[in-house]
């Protein structure tokens, strides 16, 4: 993300900003949750504590949906001739990224829009999205962007007033985002976010529910990991279901242990319901009822999902360019994903359909090197693993060319990934500052040596 150098627009003082002018899906699957969301060319000066958008030239390109849209703030003031010399090199970088044969006519005819609000609909309408919803995640969008704007011993007031809006959508955008800005390297805005998100989960009523029902799936995930130590039959599966206090609860267990509750399950637990007495044969036979519907319900949206799923790599396995489809939907891919491709690829050798097979082994190429961890990352779980602090100073001192500059700076990354994160253990917490402080300390004295 390239830095320049513009003015405060209330103290007028020189600042330093990062900016974003092109948007393009070909490069980067994550851009445009960070366009719907405003949470880009933000500006922050440190003189007199201004917080705002920079106004800049935006083109927005998508390939999948013929989308090239272009956007010149009115407030710059700039004539026509001017603003095609600054929309033009972004257009020009959009063409020259895509290879020739998908090229096409939209590409030269790029649509001129006159608010950023335009465009953003104009990027939700072409997925399908009606203005109704769009004008509600615009309330959404910019109800995050005072949030962030506003100081915490603030926020209060403003989450009470816009309680309405604060829902599992308004969550769902703000996860979005902090990955799309931990995708991007963007660092202090992921650490904003995350800490705007903890704020919420205290103050808003969804994100106390969201909390709520968190506790509540890793009381049922500890349960089924106690149970699992041993061998989980459908006996000790009953007996934890018939236990749990809310539907929560409940719709945990169905997500978890789907599998266990088949036919003969359900024979149990109607076996159970007839040896009830009265008052608790009402209770086993509402639990029967609400599974039955649990269950119905998670196996056709599992239908849909294969379905998509299905739809998904058959588009990729028809495009020009198999590893590039491959890639570009990364974000998409799925433990289900993989598992369709994985059947796929069987299907595919059983029946000797060689062609079929090599392009599915490329589509399989592309995903395993995605998530292929970088050597770094393995160095530092390797690190994080290590017994005690005398082995990561072992591992550290043995490996001490490992410590380049990029190295430290992941590893910092990582460090305040993990202290702002209430998922983290203590433990592993602990383990990452001493890596740090290791690391970092020989790295200085490596310098001074040299």
């Amino acid at each position: 993300m390239p830095q320049i150098q513009t003015s405060c627009p209330r103290c007028r003082q020189p600042v330093i900003a990062d900016v974003t002018q092109l948007f393009d899906m070909n490069q980067d699957s994550t851009v445009k949750q960070k366009l719907l969301s405003g949470a880009f060319n933000l500006i922050q000066c440190p003189s007199c504590g201004y917080n705002g958008s920079l106004n800049s030239p935006i083109v927005y390109h998508d390939p999948e949906k013929k989308l090239l849209l272009t956007f010149f703030p009115p407030e710059l003031g700039l004539p026509a001739n001017e603003q095609e010399k600054l929309i033009g090199p972004l257009i020009k970088q959009v063409t020259d990224r895509l290879p020739a044969e998908r090229r096409k006519a939209y590409l030269f005819t790029p649509k001129m829009m006159l608010t950023m609000q335009g465009l953003i609909e104009t990027v939700l309408e072409a997925d399908g999205i009606s203005r109704e919803m769009i004008q509600e995640q615009q309330r959404q969008i910019n109800l995050l962007q005072q949030l962030m704007t506003t100081p915490e011993e603030k926020r209060l007031e403003i989450v009470k007033a816009e309680e309405s809006l604060i829902n599992e959508q308004f969550f769902l955008i703000l996860n979005r985002l902090i990955d799309a800005s931990l995708a991007n390297g963007d660092e202090t805005s992921a650490k904003q976010l995350a800490e705007l998100q903890q704020s919420l989960f205290q103050i808003s009523e969804t994100g106390k529910r969201i909390q709520s029902q968190a506790r509540e799936t890793e009381q049922v995930v500890k349960l089924l990991q106690d149970a699992s130590k041993e061998v989980l039959t459908r006996e000790k599966l009953l007996d934890l279901i018939t236990q749990s206090g809310s539907d929560a609860q409940l719709s945990t267990y169905v997500s978890l242990a789907r599998n266990g509750m088949d036919y003969q399950f359900f024979q149990l637990l109607s076996q159970k319901i007839d040896t009830a007495d009265q008052s608790e044969k009402q209770k086993l036979v509402e639990l029967r009822e609400k599974l039955l519907d649990m269950t119905h319900e998670m196996d056709e949206e599992i239908n849909k999902r294969v379905a998509s799923t299905r739809q998904l790599l058959d588009t990729i396995l028809s495009s020009d360019d198999i590893e590039q489809a491959t890639s570009q939907n990364l974000r998409s891919i799925t433990s289900i994903f993989i598992e369709v491709l994985g059947s796929r690829i069987e299907e595919a050798r059983q029946k000797g359909e060689l062609d079929k097979l090599e392009k599915l082994q490329k589509v399989a190429g592309v995903i395993q090197q995605a998530t292929t961890p970088p050597p770094e990352l393995q160095f530092i779980q390797e690190l994080v693993d290590a017994k005690d602090d005398q082995a990561v100073h072992d591992l550290l001192e043995k490996d001490i060319e490992k410590l380049t500059p990029e190295f430290i700076e992941m590893l910092n990354s990582i460090l305040v990934q993990a202290q702002s994160s209430e998922d983290a253990d203590q433990e592993s917490k602990d383990r990452l500052s001493v890596i740090y402080r290791t690391a970092l300390g020989m790295t200085m004295r490596k310098n001074l040596d040299q």
